[in-house]
């Protein structure tokens, strides 16, 4: 393991643990730059791309002007700092089967990383001591997946037992993703008759499976005040597609969860931090439009892709994420999704034309 890319990730760790308003934009400045460096060093592909492009350590004087990475690179190319041997676990993209997926290599350190920017974040926006259900497979039926880690991670950093934070989902032989119907509408009774808050979590397509089961049973539910949902954006041709507020209508009909506790996830297999564009610690003036923020350590920008500048506030634009989580393979992240500025955040406008579709942040407002 490198000794200096081990340092810094312990560094991190640290920061991150010292909560949201631990790092100030100079301190990000200082240590992107510095992780910048590593990655060059240490990232044989990486390296590649950045002199190629004639954008190497002692030429980068700020954070924007390292080279950012087309998430599609991570299809075709080994973008990791970590020799082979070390790389214990990866993350997939979840494209639909067609697609040649994305990889994201980790190891114990990038994942110790990965898990506490995940829940450092989490954790502001959600109710923790809610019981919390999962509209996917579990790890063993899913190991590839980022979403389904990241959902482990939640249950087990909130205290929950195996059986308290339920999986509810299965994955078939071709990898597609179903929900088991009569168990998730079990958990949903079991919720209302106990009066605990539940949080229910997913893909929006696994969403809209539960929601038509449930039109076609005739049944709704009144969840127990504090109930939230999390979903993640994304059909990947599973289920038919609804307009992000026609599904939060449905979710509000059919579940009793009101609209400010609907949260939305944007996050994705290249990255090790996670944007949300609401939450129950944050001001409501954040509604209208819904604005997706990253954690302070992780960046975003609305690019022009005529002009390849930073687009004006309420101007539309390809997003690019520096993400410090990112310790072990690339920091600096393109995006082929499109956003709009709305000052430190973004509103999530949808997939560039000619993007292949992704799993997630498919959904247009």
């Amino acid at each position: 393991m490198n000794q200096n890319l081990s340092s810094f990730a312990a560094r991190l760790r640290e920061i991150i643990s010292r909560g949201p308003a631990a790092l100030t934009d100079r301190q990000f400045s200082e240590l992107a730059l510095e992780l910048f460096a590593l990655q060059f060093q240490h990232n044989p592909v990486y390296q590649s791309l950045c002199a190629a492009r004639k954008l190497t350590p002692p030429a980068v004087e700020h954070w924007t002007r390292a080279p950012f990475v087309p998430t599609s690179a991570f299809k075709e190319l080994e973008l990791s700092c970590l020799p082979p041997a070390e790389r214990t676990a990866v993350f997939h993209s979840s494209g639909t089967t067609e697609q040649k997926p994305s990889r994201h290599f980790h190891g114990a350190e990038s994942l110790a990383v990965y898990e506490a920017s995940l829940w450092s974040w989490f954790a502001p926006h959600f109710r923790v001591a809610n019981r919390f259900i999962f509209l996917t497979p579990d790890t063993a039926a899913a190991p590839r997946s980022s979403l389904v880690h990241m959902f482990e991670t939640v249950r087990q950093k909130a205290g929950g037992s195996p059986a308290d934070g339920a999986f509810l989902g299965r994955a078939a032989a071709d990898g597609v993703w179903t929900v088991k119907l009569p168990t998730a509408v079990a958990a949903l009774q079991l919720a209302v008759a106990s009066g605990r808050p539940l949080t229910i979590l997913g893909t929006a397509f696994s969403f809209v499976h539960l929601l038509d089961f449930l039109a076609e049973k005739h049944l709704r539910f009144d969840l127990p005040a504090g109930s939230q949902v999390m979903e993640t954006g994304g059909y990947k041709n599973r289920s038919r597609v609804l307009p992000k507020a026609e599904l939060h209508a449905l979710i509000a009909e059919k579940l009793g969860v009101g609209r400010k506790n609907i949260i939305c996830e944007y996050g994705m297999s290249e990255l090790s931090s996670q944007a949300y564009d609401s939450g129950i610690h944050l001001p409501s003036s954040i509604l209208q439009p819904r604005t997706f923020r990253f954690p302070p350590w992780a960046r975003a920008q609305m690019m022009s892709p005529e002009t390849g500048r930073e687009v004006a506030e309420g101007e539309t634009g390809l997003i690019r994420i520096f993400d410090l989580a990112n310790v072990f393979s690339v920091a600096a992240i393109q995006t082929e999704d499109l956003g709009i500025r709305r000052g430190d955040g973004f509103e999530l406008i949808g997939r560039a034309q000619l993007a292949e579709p992704r799993g997630c942040s498919l959904m247009t407002a």
